[in-house]
């Protein structure tokens, strides 16, 4: 591949986010002793999670409200009650402490040392702007990346080609010597293909993908045999 430049999603791709967030809701349980086990919660909240994440990827709810809203919803759910108050306040815990938790996927670091010597490295994140220099620091990813594109400093989120065009240019690549790597199909992948970007897919998961002539890992590693 002719490539100098590599742009990473964050969340999901090097970041171990579910381990992350888990870690964080423990700790959030823990001190307000919410009378709901952790594992019947995180059970019905990743789905609703990941269904407010795609509203707000197609800018369908606003930021606050999908803070405020995957929780309430998971807690209505359960048929437990708690107060706004009490919601607010593990939304505002949740995001303070997130970023404290660093464990990242198997092999990140040292696809990282490997790739670090040979191209650029950024990242484009949909994350919030708050949370995402922060975690990366705290996990010691942040020294690899020159540059670090949030959707919300560009006021479009991916898929939006304004993304990865405002990333491009900043980088000061090309669509010809760039590639992108992450976990998303539509946010990631596709949204890079539809601008003649290359792309990796981390199916860490192990999805089935209907979607032809995509390259797909299963564990960051793998991506040394394309790199």
């Amino acid at each position: 591949m002719n490539v100098a430049h590599i742009f990473f999603d964050l969340d999901h791709t090097l970041w171990d986010f579910e381990k992350n967030s888990n870690l964080a809701f423990q700790k959030i349980f823990s001190e307000h002793r919410i009378g709901v086990e952790l594992s019947d919660f995180l059970e019905m909240y990743r789905p609703i999670n990941k269904r407010y994440w795609e509203l707000y990827q197609e800018n369908k709810v606003l930021k606050k409200d999908l803070k405020y809203y995957r929780l309430k919803d998971t807690f209505d759910a359960l048929n437990h009650s708690v107060s706004d108050n009490l919601i607010e306040t593990i939304a505002i815990k949740y995001i303070d402490y997130l970023p404290h938790f660093n464990h990242l996927f198997t092999g990140a670091t040292a696809l990282l040392e490997y790739l670090k010597s040979k191209y650029q490295l950024h990242i484009i994140t949909n994350g919030f702007e708050e949370v995402q220099l922060l975690k990366m620091e705290k996990s010691g990813l942040l020294h690899y990346f020159n540059q670090i594109i949030t959707s919300e400093s560009v006021g479009v989120k991916k898929p939006n080609p304004k993304v990865f065009y405002h990333a491009l240019y900043l980088a000061n690549a090309t669509v010809e010597n760039s590639i992108m790597i992450g976990d998303n199909l539509e946010a990631d992948i596709q949204g890079a293909l539809n601008i003649g970007l290359k792309a990796i897919h981390c199916n860490f998961t192990k999805e089935i993908v209907h979607t032809q002539n995509i390259i797909s890992v299963n564990s960051l590693l793998e991506i040394k045999e394309y790199l």
